[in-house]
């Protein structure tokens, strides 16, 4: 976020600095880039198959960062021996004969709403990489040990949706929140448009929802900025040029003039700059969520949708708050699961009460799972699971999904699926299947050469 030290500023109250970077994000501070750069190209999408929904839907993905613990949460084997079963005790859900874990009874009491996914399965152990792959469907190009995001590689769900079917109508394509997944030099690939290019990157709100500070600067006017100055964009543009005139009519200069007028739509509009005002939700709605990050970005994230945007990613942590090598157990129990059980279980209530279920498909998982066998020796005091891509669960509901239900089964200690498995690129096939978009359609890379967006199939059952 641009800070007001920038002293120059224009008669409508906007400095000439912050107009010059509106274009590179440098006005809203949360990926801007993404949404107002030249949209001139459209993709032609391919005829939808008979059985994708008569309506795209909206998405809402729930990602637990850092890899939650399949055997602690939504696969539990009581029957196994202890070192594999763990301290967690299963409770029935409102699904005959389905059982989660017993610090999740919240989520089991609405199990009729979601449905289960048990064998989810690739080879990637590494967090970097298994997160691209299940943010975008598709191998990191290029792939090696903790390859940092770049621009080779494939685009996040709600950048290939920009791609396919760009909008001009000030409501971005996608939102990830409130975390940006970055740890040092680290930034984890799978967040961006990657190969599509910045055009098409989705906003990044990196700010707790929670925080009595939370404010995402600039989306609406600031109070400088005197609308009654500016009857129409026009004015704006106007201004702009009698800034620029030491540049040249250049096809750069013309683009930029293309993206301060989009800019200024989203600025104008207060469609999308309402939902982000959390305190127009009334104290009872606010405390049903839970006054703590999970909760108050899954109501984020239901304001957003409401909104109008077509995908929100909220990300349930940092990229670490899910990789319990060690302290797992004390950890779950009493720091993670239980603003994950209010949150989540008020969110899917929320949105069915306010009739957005059916038209909001929600998904819930990490990028891995958790090995069988706890680590560490039998007098460890803090014992924790390490990293299985081998078999991991996820939690689906709403757009369609026929809730209590689960696909899929694994072995007596959770280590391999026992039915077929389904992939990281089926898990975007489903995506792309409720978005409306054929997962078979032709992108362009940036040598525009034309790259199969997608290479799975939809998991069906959840619909049927």
């Amino acid at each position: 976020m641009l800070p007001t030290r920038y002293g120059h500023r224009h008669t409508i109250g906007i400095s000439r600095r912050e107009l010059l970077q509106v274009g590179s994000s440098g006005l809203l501070g949360i990926g801007l880039s993404g949404i107002v750069a030249g949209r001139a190209r459209t993709a032609e999408v391919r005829q939808a198959n008979s059985k994708r929904p008569a309506k795209p839907r909206s998405v809402l993905l729930i990602f637990l960062t850092g890899a939650a613990s399949q055997l602690d949460l939504f696969d539990l084997k009581p029957d196994a021996p202890a070192e594999i079963r763990g301290e967690f005790k299963p409770v029935a859900t409102k699904t005959t004969g389905v059982q989660i874990s017993e610090h999740l009874s919240r989520l089991a009491a609405l199990s009729d709403k979601w449905a289960m996914v048990r064998s989810f399965s690739h080879r990637e152990n590494n967090h970097l990489l298994a997160s691209h792959m299940v943010l975008t469907g598709a191998l990191v190009p290029g792939g090696f040990f903790d390859k940092v995001a770049s621009r080779t590689d494939y685009p996040c769900y709600a950048s290939a949706l920009d791609y396919v079917r760009p909008r001009n109508d000030g409501v971005p394509s996608g939102i990830t929140l409130p975390t940006h997944l970055v740890e040092g030099p680290l930034t984890w690939p799978g967040q961006h448009a990657g190969f599509l290019g910045s055009t098409h990157d989705p906003w990044m709100i990196n700010q707790d929802p929670n925080s009595p500070k939370f404010r995402v600067e600039n989306l609406s006017m600031p109070a400088e900025f005197n609308i009654d100055r500016i009857n129409d964009r026009k004015a704006l543009l106007d201004q702009v040029q009698k800034q620029q005139r030491q540049l040249a009519d250049t096809a750069e200069t013309k683009l930029l003039a293309k993206q301060q007028e989009q800019a200024l739509t989203i600025l104008t509009s207060g469609k999308v700059a309402r939902a982000f005002e959390l305190d127009r939700e009334p104290d009872a709605v606010r405390d049903r969520y839970g006054r703590h990050m999970f909760g108050q970005s899954l109501l984020l994230s239901r304001r957003l949708i409401e909104a109008g945007v077509p995908v929100v990613q909220a990300n349930m942590g940092r990229v670490q708050t899910w990789d319990h090598h060690g302290n797992i157990f004390p950890t779950l129990k009493n720091n993670l699961l239980p603003p994950l059980d209010r949150g989540v279980s008020a969110l899917l209530e929320d949105l069915d009460l306010r009739g957005l279920l059916e038209n909001t498909f929600v998904l819930m998982l990490g990028e891995f799972g958790r090995t069988p066998k706890i680590s560490g020796q039998p007098s460890d005091k803090s014992p924790g699971r390490d990293h299985w891509a081998s078999s991991f669960s996820g939690i689906f509901a709403g757009g369609g999904v026929r809730g209590g239900q689960v696909i899929g089964k694994t072995d007596k200690i959770g280590a391999y699926p026992t039915t077929t498995p389904y992939s990281y690129a089926d898990i975007a096939a489903t995506v792309y299947h409720v978005l409306g978009i054929d997962p078979d359609v032709d992108v362009q890379d940036r040598q525009g050469r034309p790259v199969r967006l997608n290479t799975g199939q939809a998991i069906l059952p959840l619909f049927s």
